[in-house]
């Protein structure tokens, strides 16, 4: 039996059991007539009465077992997942065809299933369903209510995400108008991005001492807060206002990575034909870090230098006291040579991130939407990314990256020199030697402990 229904179980037993103690043991005991027109007098209810006692508590409980149905069946009735229904419930859900619902939950419960419907577990689906229900339920169209539930409106949605099919299939797959598939999808991307924005909003001091503590286990690099990296999706041409400011038809987001692929920081909309060092420098990020509201702790020494804390790029951005870039043309064997690999190996968490999120379908393809739905789509891509990582749910987690050129799209960026002046770089080219050196006496104790180790490290 459930713990909530034992319990309220026991309260009504206890409460009854009370109400009867009372009425057997009252001073002035209750009278009711007696029926028995012989009878000289009302009988007491100790007497004749007794059985109307044991109705009365038999009784209760029928009505408490009735109105603990009620409240199961409404919840069964609220997270209903499309069993069958007949013609006459397909009004109920906004535009059924006349075959009936196409689309049922069930039969997709397996695995396999779910992660190409959903890019998810089922286990997965239930938590966000139960931690979205109360956004997804609140608002519907003015005039046009939809009457679907909160696991249906965020299957559509994700449907939409993970696939990225467009609305006269979705409407088809699960039995609604397009209307109401296109209102479910946009509103599934408001709520997480409005009301869940906090799932890659994780620069503060306390996450950021564990994620360097990450990174210095992995590559042995102390004080490195993340990972950034700058990417394009794109947007289809047609849904492009003022094309010709759009050369290539894309948007360009920037995403800030601890080690296990999570996203820390995320800002996405700018040109696509931007360089990488470009967005940096438009973005909030660049303005906090320079405002001393980031990466603002106190610093490490290593070997004699104070190093504080920095995220690692690469060779499109600039080098600076807080921004760490691969050496050019280091030696095989040296310490730059190190670092550099230290580099690449880090940056891997970020390549990882940007695969994931452009294997969500609506992301795969040049997005057939506005730009600043577009946007929102990336939004909610990342926030599920990192809910999903949460969750331990790796079934939307790149497996295979291939070759880094297929994913990294810097090369066809110049740094832009204009960010840093001679003393910051001189200061940045000071850090960076010394966190070298550390990358050497990391690789050397590496070897020492596991020589297979160092192999793998050089062929990332």
């Amino acid at each position: 039996m459930e713990s909530r229904k034992l319990s309220t179980l026991l309260s009504s037993l206890v409460s009854q059991l009370l109400l009867l103690l009372l009425i057997l043991f009252s001073p002035n005991p209750i009278s009711i007539p007696d029926d028995n027109p012989d009878s000289d007098s009302d009988s007491t209810l100790l007497g004749n009465a007794f059985p109307l006692v044991i109705h009365h508590f038999l009784s209760s409980q029928e009505i408490a077992a009735a109105i603990s149905l009620i409240s199961v069946s409404r919840k069964r009735k609220k997270r209903k997942r499309f069993s069958d229904q007949d013609e006459d419930d397909e009004e109920h859900f906004n535009g059924g065809g006349r075959g009936g619902i196409l689309f049922r939950l069930g039969p997709y419960r397996s695995p396999d299933s779910f992660k190409n419907w959903f890019k998810m577990t089922s286990a997965t689906f239930e938590w966000l369903a139960g931690s979205l229900e109360p956004l997804l339920d609140c608002r519907d169209p003015v005039g046009s209510p939809l009457n679907l539930s909160a696991d249906i409106r965020l299957a559509i949605g994700l449907f939409r995400l993970a696939t990225g099919s467009d609305y006269p299939q979705i409407a088809a797959h699960f039995g609604v108008s397009e209307s109401a598939a296109r209102f479910c999808s946009k509103q599934l991307c408001r709520v997480l991005c409005t009301d869940f924005r906090f799932w890659v909003n994780l620069l503060n001091p306390g996450e950021l001492h564990s994620v360097s503590a990450g990174f210095e286990d992995l590559f042995g690099l102390p004080n490195c807060c993340g990972v950034i990296g700058c990417t394009r999706f794109r947007i289809a041409r047609d849904f492009i206002v003022g094309g010709a400011e759009r050369e290539d038809g894309s948007v360009a987001a920037q995403i800030l990575v601890d080690s296990s692929s999570r996203i820390l920081s995320i800002v996405a909309g700018f040109r696509g034909e931007k360089s990488d060092s470009k967005v940096l420098k438009l973005s909030t990020l660049f303005k906090d870090i320079g405002d001393k509201r980031l990466l603002n702790s106190p610093p490490v020494f290593v070997n004699g230098v104070a190093v504080e804390q920095y995220l690692i790029g690469n060779g499109s951005y600039p080098l600076l006291p807080w921004l760490m870039v691969p050496f050019a043309d280091a030696l095989p064997g040296s310490s730059e040579d190190c670092f550099n690999r230290a580099v690449n190996g880090m940056r891997i968490a970020a390549i990882k991130t940007v695969v994931s999120l452009k294997n969500w379908g609506v992301l795969s393809k040049p997005i057939e939407e506005e730009v600043k739905t577009g946007v929102a789509y990336i939004g909610a891509c990342s926030i599920l990314h990192n809910a999903l990582l949460m969750r331990e749910d790796y079934s939307a987690l790149a497996d295979e990256l291939g070759s880094y050129s297929s994913y990294d799209q810097s090369s066809q960026f110049d740094r832009d020199s204009k960010l840093v002046d001679d003393s910051v770089e001189r200061k940045a080219s000071v850090i960076r030697s010394a966190l070298a050196a550390k990358a050497k006496e990391f690789d050397n104790s590496k070897f020492q402990s596991d020589p297979s180790g160092l192999v793998r490290l050089q062929s990332t």
